[in-house]
Order: C-alpha cells, then structure tokens, then sequence
C-alpha cells in the first residue's frame, strides 16, 4: 500500500469532478443467503470477512485502501497486503455481501471503488447481533454524498494514525438545533482526543463543489449555530462544545466557503471555526494541517493563517 506522504496527487480523490455518475460494479443477479451460509460452513468466508462487513456497516460507503488502513491500526494481523484485502472483498461482492461502484466523469474513470453493504450483509450481521441501519436505498445516493463520507474517513483515519492524543471516532456524528427542532449530522464525523486527562471533540463537516452546494452549505452553517447558542454540557453527548473543522476540496474552495459563512453572519458562541483540506490529512504531521481566517486589524480584511496546533502532534 502506498503511504500517504507518497501520494502526489494535484487534486484530491474525493474532489468532485465535471459530469460524475457512480457506475455499478457489482455483481448482477441473485445470490441466496444460503450460499452464503454454505460458504461460512466450508471456511471460504472467516471471522477476517466479518470484520470487513462491519467496518463497512460502520461507515457506509468506504474504499479498499481505507478498509487496509483500518484494519491494520486495528492490529489484525492475518491480513499481510492489500491484494490479500481486495481478495476477500471479491468473496464478499460473489455472495452480494457487499457490492460496489466507482465514478465516472468527463476526466475518466475513477482510480479507486467504493464499497458498500448489500442485501445478505445486512443478515449476515442481524444474525450476529450487530446493530445495522442499513437499507437498499441508502446504496442510491449521489455521488457528492459519498465523496463526503470518503473524505471523512479519510480525516479520521488520518487522526488515528498520526496524532498522539487519539481515543477514539464517531462515523454519525448526531447533533440537534433545538430551537428549528432539527435533528442533523455532522457529515465528516467526530474524533475524540485526550491530553493532559482533558478530552476534546473534533467535529468535521465536509463540503463538495455539488450544484447548489452554497444554499445547502450555509443552510447547514444556521443549524450549528443553533446547536452552539443552545448548548448545553451533555447535549448529543458532548462535555463542552465540540472544535468545528469544515473540510473542502482545496484551498480555493476554502475561501469560497469562508465566504458563504460570513454572509450568513453566525455566531457559533465562542468557538472559532477551523478549515483544513483533503490533502493536507496526507501530510506527515497534522499539526500544521488547520487553517483559520482572521481579520487583519491594518487592512481591515481577512486573511488565511495556518495554525499550528501541539495538539495534534504525532
């Protein structure tokens, strides 16, 4: 697998692209879940196969090299190369266990795929206990929808590997506006850090360049608004206000959204809004990977500050 400071790219995978579809790459046809019973009976598919259906359970839509990814800071391992990971995930899509897309677009084919669960899935963890809330529908999303939750596992699993004070994540990061009496998500998830016995929450809301992606943005900016002018200590199970990070695709984006924040004029009571990229969860150290924007007193104009942040060292 390739590391992540080997990775060069110009512009990010989960970046949205000109006339992208999502094309099934599945497998066509039916499979029984008694096929796939027999298959668990003969010892093709193992407790290695359930772990990875349960981590695509937990996040929904995820590539192959994030499912590595996790497996391997998971300490598993059986599992000796990526090749071995996409061979059980080809047992997985035979017995329609998972399936699978990739995206298309006027730039070409997509270079990764995107797997989700499938029917028998969704029995195999029922039969196991395991909370799903799976449904066939959820597999028809839009590919902006997916290219967010991609670039949010990409930021967890970042926070996993490289920063010390990592304890844990939350893939549904569940919020409420009380007074719009609005149930809502945080799109890119929580991470969880401990320092010094103190635990700070991150949440990432995570922003594509999809038609209309303004409205909704700053639609979703009032929400939070109302979430923190309303806090209170256990609200959706925070001890204090969460640090909001808002990921985009790059950093012109960055300022494109900054934007759309300061002419909806929120006040998130207290909290300082921070901004990061999709790359910039490749870099070596996260340390340096949050941006601000701060008015410049002399100018009278906001500027773009990266903020080093101890915190989040390796």
């Amino acid at each position: 697998m390739i590391e992540d400071n080997a990775i060069k790219a110009p512009k990010s995978p989960f970046a949205m692209r000109e006339n992208e579809i999502k094309v099934f790459d599945g497998k066509d046809g039916y499979s029984s879940i008694d096929r796939v019973v027999e298959r668990i009976d003969k010892g093709i598919i193992t407790e290695l196969h359930f772990k990875i259906v349960e981590i695509i359970n937990n996040f929904g839509f995820i590539t192959s090299r994030q499912i590595y990814q996790i497996l391997k800071l998971n300490g598993d391992e059986e599992l000796k190369s990526q090749d071995k990971l996409n061979k059980k995930l080809e047992d997985l899509i035979k017995t329609k266990v998972i399936t699978r897309y990739y995206f298309e677009s006027s730039e070409g084919k997509g270079i990764y795929r995107i797997y989700c669960l499938d029917k028998n899935g969704k029995y195999l963890l029922q039969s196991r206990d395991i909370k799903t809330e799976w449904q066939i529908t959820d597999n028809t999303k839009p590919v902006y929808m997916i290219k967010k939750r991609l670039a949010g596992n990409q930021a967890i699993i970042a926070y996993m590997q490289k920063v010390k004070a990592f304890r844990g994540y939350v893939v549904n990061c569940n919020l409420f506006a009380k007074r719009q009496n609005t149930k809502f998500t945080a799109s890119g998830g929580q991470v969880i850090l401990v320092k010094n016995d103190t635990k700070i929450d991150l949440i990432f809301e995570v922003v594509r360049r999809n038609p209309g992606w303004e409205e909704k943005f700053m639609e979703k900016i009032k929400l939070f608004e109302n979430f923190y002018k309303n806090f209170q200590a256990k609200d959706c199970g925070f001890d204090k206000k969460p640090q909001l990070i808002i990921i985009g695709e790059d950093d012109d984006h960055l300022i494109e959204i900054f934007k759309d924040y300061m002419r909806v004029q929120a006040d998130l009571e207290g909290i300082e809004v921070f901004y990061t990229t999709d790359l910039r969860q490749l870099e070596d150290s996260l340390e340096t990977s949050l941006i601000a924007f701060r008015l410049n007193n002399e100018t009278g104009k906001y500027s773009k500050e990266i903020i080093k942040t101890p915190l989040l060292e390796k």
